[in-house]
C-alpha cells in the first residue's frame, strides 16, 4: 500500500500498524512522487491526503484513473470538506478522517482490497510448516521463520492450496492484487526467496514444486 503524506512522520505509527497485519506500506510526501511510485510499485492501493503538495488529491485521483481502477483512499481533515467532494467527484474510492487511526483505515482497506489484509484464521499446518496469520508467525519444526509481508502472503496461499497447483496468474491476483503488467519475473524471485527462507533445495526444490507451463504446488515438508 502507498502511502502519500506530507507529514511522513505522522503516518509512521500507521505504517507500523498496517505492517502488523501484513500489510507492507510505503511513504511518499507529495502527489507527483506519489505518481511515480505508483508506477514502479504496482501497489494494492493508495492512501493519500488530499492536501498533498505539487500534486493534490484530486488530481491524484484524476490521473491514476486515467490509468487503472487502482483503489485510492483520500485522508481529510474537518476542513478539507470541499476538496474532499472533488476528489469524490473525480473517482476516489472512499475517504477517511486524518489523523489516521487504524481501526479506521484497515475496514475500510478490506472492503477495497480484501485481499491486501491477511485475516485471523485457525493456523495452518502442511507437515512441519504451521503458519498463523492471527499471530503473524510461521514456523518449521522448532524454528521461527521471519519472512516480509509478500513472501508470507505468498506462502499462505500455497498453504491454503498445499498438493495442488497454484497459477502464476492466481498468484498474481492474490498477493500482488492483479497489478497490471507482466509479474513472470516479480513472482520468480519472491518463490526463489521464500524456498531459500523454507530451506528448500534451490537447484531440485522438494517443498515449492514448479509445474512448469501451470504455476507452483507446496508439497509439505518432513
Amino acid at each position: 500500500m502507498l502511502v502519500a503524506d506530507p507529514d511522513p512522520a505522522a503516518v509512521a505509527e500507521l505504517a507500523e500498524s498496517l505492517a502488523d497485519h501484513q500489510v507492507e506500506s510505503v511513504l511518499c510526501s507529495d502527489g507527483g512522487e506519489a505518481l511515480l511510485q505508483v508506477g514502479s510499485l504496482r501497489p494494492d492501493a493508495v492512501l493519500a491526503s488530499v492536501d498533498l503538495p505539487v500534486v493534490g488529491g484530486a488530481t491524484l485521483v484524476r490521473v491514476l484513473r486515467r490509468r487503472s481502477n487502482l483503489p485510492v483512499i483520500l485522508g481529510v481533515g474537518a476542513d478539507d470538506g470541499g476538496a474532499a467532494a472533488s476528489a469524490l467527484a473525480a473517482g476516489a474510492t472512499a475517504c477517511v478522517a486524518r489523523p489516521y487511526r487504524i481501526h479506521e483505515v484497515l475496514p475500510i482497506l478490506r472492503a477495497v482490497r480484501p485481499d491486501a489484509v491477511v485475516e485471523a484464521e485457525p493456523p495452518l499446518e502442511c507437515g512441519t510448516l504451521k503458519l498463523d496469520a492471527g499471530a503473524l508467525e510461521v514456523w518449521r519444526g522448532s524454528e521461527r521463520l521471519h519472512l516480509p509481508p509478500r513472501e508470507f502472503r505468498l506462502l499462505h496461499l500455497l498453504m491454503v492450496h498445499a498438493g495442488r497447483v497454484v497459477s502464476r496468474d492466481r498468484i498474481g491476483e492474490i498477493v500482488w492484487g492483479g497489478s497490471e503488467g507482466d509479474l513472470s519475473n516479480t513472482i520468480s524471485v519472491h518463490v526463489r526467496r521464500l524456498r531459500y527462507r523454507l530451506g528448500d533445495d534451490l537447484h531440485d526444490p522438494q517443498i515449492i514444486q514448479t509445474v512448469r507451463g501451470l504455476g507452483y504446488r507446496l508439497i509439505p515438508p518432513p
